[in-house]
């Protein structure tokens, strides 16, 4: 790790080692940029797909089909095939103009510069105290991804009857998790009159045998020691208790964009991403952003588009799958090849 960061100047680095992230920087070395680093937090490389035990991962990146965990590990092996340098355990904690970035890793504090900087951080499930849901604060109450960690990295169940809130497709995948560590959710809540993946959701909770309960909140939270029971309320607002021993919050994702918000760049507080131009470039035009970092309106599927006011009706796209997200950081590294080439269209965003 040491020797990894004792280079202070770089041509580009990455911040992020998940699909996106380590995409780019195989793109980026395979046209001749060498001076590459990548950093990240995690102290394994490869992303959110590290813990999500199920397929389908890697059909468009490897044309096979594979676990999270064996894709995220094939992506990392690719990854230092090329010699990528990853430096793991390693925190961004700031971000300054003219490339400058300052890390905290166990070697300590230090300043890092590149000519160019990606952010490819993802994204993250809103919890409990970003929903507003009241009550007691035992333990056993988390989300797909805690779950997904706890059981897949761990081997730790957090509770055995939980109740699901959510039914976008991490719901679908917080189920297959349920079913593979042998916990039954007693059920699972959405607060629109359908759900939000309406396939293959409806033939999941059937299979898994799980009430599929629509037009229905948590009020309230019960336990102390543990999460004995949640207050629901349903569209009349009729309100009943429904006994458990967990609850499990999945979806509602939001970029992990805290770099951004607490830098010079410019933020876009409708979808709480980097405000960037139809290159990736943020409003400082050394950084880029690509991947979940970025978040697109429903049926947008251009790789990075300027974050749009959502109108009434039109809900967001939350989150890309990982393949989504790969090709996102390809594209995105070649206009980063075409900008330090010189080639890259000038912006009116930095005019």
């Amino acid at each position: 790790m040491a020797e990894i960061l004792r280079n202070k100047d770089y041509d580009v680095i990455i911040i992020g080692a998940g699909p996106a992230g380590l995409s780019a920087a195989m793109t980026l070395k395979t046209a001749g940029i060498d001076s590459i680093l990548v950093v990240d937090r995690e102290s394994e490389a490869g992303g959110a797909p590290r813990h999500c035990g199920h397929p389908p991962f890697g059909m468009h990146e490897f044309r096979r089909l594979m676990s999270g965990p064996t894709y995220a590990k094939l992506l990392v092996e690719t990854a230092h095939a090329k010699n990528i340098n990853i430096a793991l355990k390693t925190t961004v904690t700031n971000l300054e103009p003219g490339g400058i970035i300052s890390v905290s890793s166990p070697e300590g504090l230090t300043k890092l510069t590149a000519k160019r900087i990606l952010i490819a951080t993802g994204t993250r499930e809103t919890p409990r105290a970003a929903r507003l849901v009241s009550g007691d604060r035992p333990p056993g109450i988390c989300t797909t991804g805690t779950l997904q960690s706890m059981y897949y990295l761990k081997k730790m169940i957090p509770f055995r009857h939980p109740v699901v809130v959510g039914t976008e497709i991490v719901s679908f995948s917080a189920l297959s998790t349920c079913r593979k560590a042998g916990i039954k959710p007693v059920a699972m809540l959405e607060e629109n009159q359908r759900p939000t993946l309406r396939w293959p959701l409806y033939h999941a909770t059937r299979i898994f045998g799980v009430p599929l309960l629509l037009q229905t909140r948590i009020v309230k939270i019960i336990g102390s020691t543990r999460v004995n029971a949640v207050k629901i309320a349903d569209g009349s607002g009729n309100i009943r208790e429904i006994a458990c021993d967990g609850v499990l919050f999945t979806g509602q994702f939001t970029p992990e964009s805290t770099l951004a918000r607490i830098s010079h760049l410019g933020l876009d507080y409708t979808s709480n991403s980097p405000i960037v131009d139809p290159f990736g470039r943020c409003t400082d035009p050394i950084y880029y952003a690509t991947g979940n970092v970025l978040q697109h309106p429903a049926g947008d599927k251009a790789p990075t588009k300027p974050p749009i006011y959502y109108k009434a009706g039109n809900l967001p796209q939350p989150v890309d799958v990982a393949g989504k997200c790969w090709q996102e950081g390809q594209t995105t590294a070649k206009w980063i090849i075409q900008d330090l080439a010189g080639t890259l269209p000038a912006s009116k965003m930095h005019q």
